[in-house]
């Protein structure tokens, strides 16, 4: 068995001034050139996680017990500037804004030079130079004068979450924790930026920790996910495993509450609120919105069990959930027929610009009663501009909008 690059084991994280846990009893390992997705509702407590592994806690946050260990070097023993002295070269960051992690005062190439001095990389101008050349080549951007002279909002929202993988990924760090990073992209430089860092991560054997709500990403990233409630861990196994046989109540939620493209399934959410640091009941905190809670789940929290060796889980009902008395999905309601067959929306001939540079080119669009259309591209295609002429939002346009 190989030894994990990140172990941490029974962190726990507090209100500061309080003893009320933000996250506790938190344990788990990732290996090297592994994925570890983070998933959960907001306010589960995965940012915390996040920055908790850099040895940080946001204002207000304290770190009061349990281990981070980096290969071993446990950094929550470490001094501030210890901590400090790491974070970028051992393990290094990625924040959910490309924008406000970039210096909007400094050009790109600044900022990329900055990081390896920093750190001391290279013995050299000159090996720094090359090694700023590779750094951009691995997140395939350009490297030539122009690109690197301009400053961060020159670069389209995806080229800005580049520089910022590039300047992660710069020391060859052996841990980095990757905050929502794609969120905001379009869907194009979404799947671009996460096969930048699958390909990174496994090119130079990173441990990454992949914090998101956003299930569908993780499964088309992660080696394996740990599913996070109200600041704990309720369930952590292989991607394939946890997509496929769930074995928590809540997983399965989360997982029924995935949109998917052929409506056959009514898509459902989860009544109720996570019960926030202080006001946790004892048992189990996710009975009060579960189907499948018994009077056993309120009156003690669950353990982990193992359900294989490499799947553990916060249930003492999760051989009922495998077994399938919670898999059943209601389908997709039939709607009534429309009252009239007209278009409520007739887009004919539209052209759109903005000053001189046209966005829309002949745009024709129908919308029926009861019709849900989406409209879909990259940054930059013209989806808004359509929906503010829609609007009557934007002026400058031609053609015919009837609605």
């Amino acid at each position: 068995m190989t030894t994990p690059v990140l172990e941490v084991e029974d962190l726990r994280v507090e209100v500061e001034g309080r003893s009320a846990d933000i996250v506790d009893d938190i344990s788990f390992t990732i290996e090297a050139g592994e994925v570890l997705g983070l998933v959960g509702e907001s306010g589960s407590g995965k940012s915390t996680i996040g920055l908790a592994v850099l040895g940080h806690t946001r204002r207000g946050a304290a770190i009061v017990s349990g281990a981070v260990r980096i290969e071993g070097r446990d950094i929550l023993r470490l001094s501030e500037r210890q901590r400090r002295a790491l974070r970028g070269r051992t393990v290094s960051y990625v924040p959910q804004d490309p924008a406000s992690a970039l210096n909007p005062g400094l050009r790109i190439r600044t900022q990329l030079e900055e990081i390896l001095e920093a750190h001391g990389w290279g013995e050299s101008r000159l090996a720094r130079a090359a090694r700023l050349a590779q750094m951009l080549d691995e997140v395939l951007l350009p490297k030539d004068d122009k690109f690197l002279s301009r400053y961060p909002h020159q670069l389209s929202g995806g080229q800005q979450q580049r520089v910022g993988l590039a300047m992660a990924f710069a020391c060859r760090p052996r841990v980095i924790v990757l905050d929502e990073p794609t969120t905001g992209l379009d869907v194009t430089t979404q799947r671009h930026v996460l096969s930048t860092v699958r390909d990174l991560c496994s090119a130079h054997g990173v441990a990454a920790l992949y914090v998101s709500h956003d299930l569908a990403v993780v499964a088309s990233l992660a080696d394996r996910v740990a599913v996070m409630y109200a600041g704990r861990i309720v369930e952590n196994g292989p991607e394939r495993v946890l997509f496929r046989g769930a074995a928590h109540p809540y997983t399965r939620r989360l997982i029924e509450a995935i949109p998917e493209m052929s409506g056959r399934h009514a898509l459902e959410g989860i009544a109720g609120t996570a019960p926030r640091p202080g006001q946790r009941p004892a048992g189990c905190f996710f009975a009060p919105r579960c189907r499948e809670a018994i009077e056993a789940c309120v009156e003690a929290f669950p353990p982990v069990e193992r359900v294989s060796e490499q799947h553990t889980v916060r249930c003492i009902r999760h051989a009922h959930v495998l077994a399938g008395a919670a898999q059943a999905r209601r389908p997709a309601a039939e709607l009534p027929a429309a009252e009239t067959d007209a278009a409520l929306v007739r887009i004919r001939g539209v052209n759109a610009t903005h000053g001189e540079r046209q966005v829309l080119f002949d745009i024709d669009l129908t919308v029926q009663p009861r019709q849900c259309v989406a409209l879909v591209g990259e940054s930059g295609s013209g989806k808004t501009t359509l929906a503010r002429c829609i609007a009557g939002l934007h002026r400058s346009f031609s053609g015919e909008i009837a609605l």
